[in-house]
Parts: C-alpha cells; structure tokens; sequence
C-alpha cells in the first residue's frame, strides 16, 4: 500500500513539473523533456513517466507525433455556444478566419433535413460544403442547408464570404436557434480535410437557425477535438412561480 502511494506521489510529481513547464517556459510546438532526462530527474521508471505523459496527452496539453517524440500541443480555441457565424467567433479570438469551399449547389431536400428545415422532402436547398479554418489551420469540416425560396438569387454572384452577413442584407438574420452537440469519429473525409488520422475524435454540432418562426439554416459541423474545447454558461433557474392560495371567508361560495 505504502509502495503504491509513493508511486501515485512520483507520477504527479512528474505530470505537475511538466504542466508547469508547458505553463512558463515552453511554448506550442516544443518538446518536452526526454523521458531519460524525467526518469534521471525524479528518480521513476519510465512507466511513471509514460503515466503522466499520457495524462497530459489525453488532456490536450501534449502531444506525440510518430517518429518524432512529444511536444506541447496547440492551444485549444473555446468553442461558446452561441448563435454567432464561425467568422464572427474567431475574430472574437483574436484569429484570422479562413474558408474553402468544397461545393455551392442546389439540392433536392432529403428527408431528415426537410425535416429540420420544415420543408418537403425534395424541395429545393442552397446547399454549402465548407472547411474552415483558423489562422490558416483547419478546424472544422461544415455542411450548411438553406431555404432556397425563401433567397432568391443566393448563389448568382459566387458563394457569399459569409452566410450570416447575407442573410442581414436580406432581413433574415437569425434571431435564435437550437444546438445538438455529440461526440463522434472522423470519417476518411472528414480526416483528410482535418489533417487528423481517421477516427480521432471529432466534436459534433448541429444547429437549427430560426427568423422568428421560421427555420433560416441548419448545418452540420465536426470540429477537431483536439483544438477545441466546449465553454457552455450556466445560471441557477429562475425560482418557480407559485401561486398565491386565496383566502375564502368562511361560508363564501367557491
């Protein structure tokens, strides 16, 4: 029992001196001391120290590239749920937002996206394929559907910079709107575009996008994972409102 405490002690000793490291003297992209060089230092077997590698791997603080070694990984941009356009939240950032379009076209609606955008199945959509990146790296693969009646002339100069930035000239910003998030995989192409190995993990967003009653957007987004982390606020409901119980005098009708 005594053993195993002294090895749990070791192991954070080494994952903390290393967070500390990445924290005030390293910076994204350096390696990170041999694993010689921290067994040496804290006096551990290498499995102590591969231990609090991994730990730091799996948080996102490291990471290992085949052939090469370990190094400090990139920071992750916080993702906040809101209803703002990928340009509009990286500017936020302080980042330079970048786009290429992987097809601009109209489709036929099928069936689960008439039914998000409360439309017919097989109605017309402006449909929108896009990577998206971040201070020239990519970050997320998107496929945005739009209400091809309702945008007459959408696509007739090119695909616009920017959906929402269009939708304000026409008077159809959204207001408000719906967000599903999942965890999921990377498919082939989806890794291809990332620049991530197939089935790495990938955060999952859809969004419906409503002006007032009607649905204006719904898109399907995955996000590498391993640049972005999920910052979601949240308050204390509002208590309930209960009723205040009427006083009846005694004998009057109810």
């Amino acid at each position: 029992m005594l053993s195993l405490r002294r090895s749990t002690l070791k192991y954070l000793q080494v994952r903390d001196y290393l967070r500390s490291l990445v924290v005030s003297e390293l910076r994204p992209g350096d390696p990170v001391p041999s694993e010689r060089m921290l067994c040496e230092r804290f006096g551990v077997s290498r499995m102590t120290v591969r231990q609090a590698v991994d730990a730091l791997v799996v948080e996102g603080v490291l990471e290992r590239v085949q052939g090469r070694g370990t190094f400090v990984a990139p920071p992750k941009v916080d993702l906040q749920v809101r209803l703002a356009s990928f340009t509009e939240e990286m500017t936020r950032r302080g980042m330079t937002a970048g786009v290429k379009v992987l097809a601009s076209e109209l489709a036929p609606a099928e069936p689960d996206i008439a039914e998000a955008l409360k439309v017919a199945t097989g109605e017309q959509l402006i449909h929108l394929h896009r990577l998206r990146y971040a201070d020239d790296e990519p970050m997320a693969v998107e496929h945005t559907w739009l209400p091809a009646d309702r945008l007459p002339g959408f696509l007739d100069g090119g695909t616009p910079a920017s959906v929402y930035v269009e939708l304000d000239a026409r008077g159809l910003i959204p207001d408000w709107g719906e967000d599903t998030i999942d965890a999921g995989e990377a498919d082939h192409e989806e890794a291809k575009l990332l620049m991530i190995k197939p089935g790495k993990p990938v955060l999952r967003i859809s969004r419906r996008a409503f002006t007032g009653d009607s649905a204006i957007e719904y898109s399907r987004s995955a996000f590498r994972s391993d640049r972005y982390t999920l910052w979601v606020p949240v308050a204390r409901p509002n208590p309930p409102v209960v009723p205040r119980r009427r006083t009846v005098a005694p004998g009057a009708a109810t």
